[in-house]
């Protein structure tokens, strides 16, 4: 059989007849995002070497929308304001998801209403979660204030969002809530998914429970650990709704995250060019960060 007759057979093999059938099937996924996520991105990467503004024409300006970037005083600020939120948050959630998933992985008496209690929080939307905040602490309308003057505990107003520490607590408080099931569920599932062999074995080896946690569970729950942290810090990166109702960005403009940056320069002030530009600086930022996180937890796990 010549290499030509063989090269034809394997095209119209079965097995080639498979992976045709299988590039069909994964075909309409490739689509959707190319579609909505990798057009969008080239199509804001286009954006940001133009002066475009939202109602009038554009200008190509090439890197003047980036040189803008590096000089912008207010896009520091506010980078560094969204780094410590997302630190502040990242670390508190971890820690009370770890500490709730360790509470309720084992199967006991009322397990199944506290994960139903811890989770429910999550299907909230954000910006609903946040009215609720704003109904409950805001010194004009809201029902806790109005609750401490008539019991007496305070006189006067109760301002919690014209403070930076009191604000950026709430929003952080508000963001644990809404999210600390999720993040319970995926430690809780790495945990039970970790063999009850190496416990025993550790048992009876006459480990503590410190030295067990340490090397045992730590370990082995690094993939899952690595999931988590990579996913709060996307989204702590990307906080708009809590911001924009409950602060504003105040007091001071002290609590301008970057989400909040970008709608500012693109839908107020009406720069479509310089909105995009912050957007893939914000977009390099936490691709970095994404990998940085991944290259130190997996060195980690191969030690």
């Amino acid at each position: 059989m010549t290499a030509r007759a063989t090269t034809a057979r394997a095209r119209t093999g079965p097995r080639a007849r498979r992976q045709r059938a299988g590039l069909w099937y994964v075909a309409p996924a490739v689509l959707l995002v190319l579609g909505m996520f990798v057009l969008p991105v080239v199509v804001t990467g286009v954006m940001s070497f133009y002066d475009w503004s939202l109602l009038g024409d554009r200008t190509f300006v090439g890197w003047a929308n980036y040189r803008r970037l590096v000089e912008d005083t207010s896009w520091w600020h506010s980078l560094g304001f969204t780094t410590l939120y997302t630190v502040i948050t990242t670390v508190v959630l971890f820690v009370v998801g770890f500490a709730l998933a360790s509470a309720v992985r084992h199967k006991r008496r009322g397990v199944g209403l506290l994960r139903t209690a811890f989770v429910m929080p999550v299907v909230i939307g954000f910006a609903t979660a946040s009215y609720l905040t704003l109904w409950l602490m805001d010194d004009r309308i809201g029902v806790v204030p109005d609750l401490l003057r008539r019991l007496g505990l305070v006189d006067g107003p109760v301002s919690v969002f014209s403070r930076f520490s009191t604000a950026l607590a709430v929003v952080v408080a508000l963001v644990v809530w809404k999210t600390v099931g999720l993040t319970m569920l995926l430690l809780m599932s790495g945990m039970q998914a970790i063999s009850k062999d190496f416990y025993e074995a550790a048992q009876v080896d006459g480990a503590s429970r410190r030295r067990t946690f340490f090397s045992i569970t730590i370990p082995l729950l690094r993939p899952t650990i690595a999931m988590v942290l990579v996913l709060t810090v996307i989204g702590s990166y990307l906080a708009f709704d809590q911001f924009f109702i409950l602060t504003q960005g105040g007091p001071d403009n002290s609590t301008i995250p970057v989400v909040y940056l970008i709608y500012r320069a693109g839908f107020i002030d009406f720069n479509l060019g310089y909105s995009a530009a912050m957007s893939i600086g914000l977009m390099v930022i936490l691709l970095m960060l994404t990998t940085v996180q991944l290259v130190i937890l997996r060195s980690g796990e191969d030690q």
